[in-house]
């Protein structure tokens, strides 16, 4: 058995490479930045106790699947649907920018925001790990322990949503919102 100071030294190097990804991915999947670090948090805390045991395997897939689980289990507690504040639909859609403008990539990660959230949680979530998380169906599946055909089926209904948003095809086909 390993060292205790080796231990907590292996965890905070973990921890330092691993969080900001960790907490990108949370972020992407409750659409709060307060709630995303709580979540990674808890997360941590679990994997801390059972760090022996996952460094040897694939730790960050381990607290990957125990942030998804945290947010899940967070969902499932909720009794009503709170909104982050902030939201896109309060931009001006007529506000012009120039083209170098950095104003121009928060507007796109506010649209973005906004069209995740008129997703289910299954629908976000599929999204988020396919995509940002850069999973295939059947790791999709595995995390969210269901069938890979409800992941094609949730993705395909995900994608005609995202793609209904005027405001998000504009942003990432080159035009302007």
């Amino acid at each position: 058995m390993r060292q205790s100071a080796g231990r907590d030294e292996d965890f905070t190097a973990f921890v330092v490479a691993r969080s900001g990804r960790l907490v990108h991915l949370a972020r992407m999947l409750c659409g709060d930045a307060g709630l995303a670090e709580d979540l990674v948090q808890t997360a941590l805390e679990k994997a801390y106790l059972r760090w022996d045991r996952i460094e040897m395997g694939d730790p960050f897939g381990y607290v990957r699947q125990a942030v998804v689980n945290q947010h899940l289990s967070w969902l499932r507690r909720r009794l009503w649907r709170e909104r982050p504040s902030g939201t896109p639909a309060e931009l001006d859609a007529d506000f012009h920018r120039s083209a170098g403008d950095p104003a121009d990539g928060v507007e796109r990660r506010l649209v973005l925001d906004a069209a995740l959230e008129t997703l289910t949680r299954r629908e976000r979530a599929v999204i988020v790990l396919r995509y940002v998380e850069d999973l295939t169906e059947a790791q999709t599946a595995a995390v969210l322990g269901v069938a890979v055909g409800t992941i094609k089926s949730a993705h395909s209904r995900a994608l005609q949503k995202l793609r209904a948003v005027p405001e998000l095809s504009a942003s990432y086909v080159g035009g302007k919102a």
